[in-house]
């Protein structure tokens, strides 16, 4: 799941972090993909509106680029 995608679902970083109980801030913090564990939050919260792509992550946890 891209940061930008996340972001345009929400309207704002703050609002991705309201979501989240996370700071606005540390939204902004996020690479270009988001966070995997935040990403299959943001699924679950979004009831699929928003889709994790596994294919986005490594074995590692760690983006993909």
């Amino acid at each position: 799941m891209l940061k930008e995608t996340a972001i345009k679902h929400f309207g704002s970083a703050a609002e991705v972090g309201r979501a989240l109980g996370r700071s606005p801030s540390a939204i902004t913090e996020w690479p270009e993909v988001v966070p995997e564990g935040m990403a299959y939050k943001l699924q679950v919260i979004t009831g699929g509106l928003l889709r994790v792509d596994p294919l986005m992550y490594q074995k590692n946890g760690k983006a993909k680029k």
